[in-house]
């Protein structure tokens, strides 16, 4: 039985590579055409989770008239396309393309805070093109580390791991994250930590519960806090700004030097709060697909459960 599934992955990255090879080549000009296409099949043909997406527009934007949303439903399913096709073209994207594209505004705060010898968390959310912050290891002398989830494919995760990690970053298995940074801070390595915070974690393992959008309760993603606390990194929020189409800009903005000077979920609060004014300024950019408010006023009758009313 292991051995047809290694051979089925194996046969199916074989057939899906020269197709993602070949698609990473083409100029940007033909791939947004491609995009257009796209956008026309997942949401008028397929109509890709619209049920969702309509649903988290109304929880969010409650003031909104029906045409105000269905406006930003379909700038959001562009964008959604157009996300799809930049994630497969950054595979052969070169530095100085990447750097045309996606600029970090203030970098510089980043290399303030490592210079002076402190590790940093970057937190934000899936807003923007998320895929290609990657490209911030060319831009710090300290190493710059995401995390992912082990995907079922090994030949398409090496393919993976290759690629993102090209310009110097590292990719950790979320499993091991927490040792790999205890071993970094033992052996005073410095590195700069990269979250993305804002989706839904499982109901039962949830310790933290407030409101989204002025919704009722939902659980919310603590790591980044505890993290910081418990390495004594630096927290900075990154605001990842869509100028136009394929061009992108990145704010640092520093939330805290000192994690331990703050109260157990203010630091996730701050965040939240953040990234919600963030989608706010422009909502179509924002990952609408995801399920956020699944787990809504459910709450497990958990004494070791947090809950806090936010106004």
């Amino acid at each position: 039985m292991f051995l047809k599934r290694k051979t089925l992955a194996y046969l199916t990255y074989i057939l899906l590579y020269p197709v993602i090879f070949l698609f990473s080549r083409l100029p940007f000009w033909i791939l947004y055409r491609f995009s257009d296409m796209l956008y026309i099949i997942i949401y008028y043909v397929v109509g890709y989770r619209k049920k969702v997406v309509r649903r988290n527009l109304k929880l969010a934007f409650p003031d909104k008239t029906d045409i105000e949303r269905h406006k930003i439903e379909k700038q959001f399913y562009k964008h959604f396309a157009d996300l799809f096709v930049e994630m497969i073209k950054a595979f052969h994207m070169s530095l100085a393309q990447m750097n045309k594209r996606f600029v970090f505004n203030n970098v510089e705060l980043i290399n303030e805070l490592t210079d002076a010898h402190q590790n940093v968390i970057i937190v934000g959310g899936h807003y923007g093109n998320w895929e290609w912050v990657f490209s911030l290891a060319s831009m710090t002398d300290a190493l710059p580390i995401a995390t992912y989830l082990k995907i079922n494919n090994p030949y398409f995760e090496k393919f993976m791991l290759k690629n993102r990690s090209r310009f110097g970053g590292e990719l950790i298995e979320t499993k091991n994250l927490r040792h790999t940074l205890k071993t970094y801070v033992l052996q005073q390595k410095q590195f700069i930590l990269g979250l993305l915070a804002d989706q839904s974690p499982q109901r039962h393992r949830a310790k933290y519960w407030r409101s989204f959008f002025g919704n009722a309760k939902v659980p919310v993603f603590t790591g980044p806090e505890i993290l910081a606390k418990q390495y004594r990194t630096a927290l900075v929020f990154m605001r990842i700004n869509k100028s136009k189409r394929g061009f992108y800009n990145v704010d640092f903005e520093l939330i805290t030097k000192t994690p331990n000077d703050y109260k157990d979920y203010e630091l996730t609060d701050i965040f939240i709060e953040k990234l919600e004014q963030q989608i706010k300024t422009a909502p179509a950019y924002y990952l609408w697909t995801h399920n956020r408010f699944k787990h809504m006023g459910n709450i497990p009758k958990n004494k070791s459960v947090m809950v806090k009313q936010v106004v």
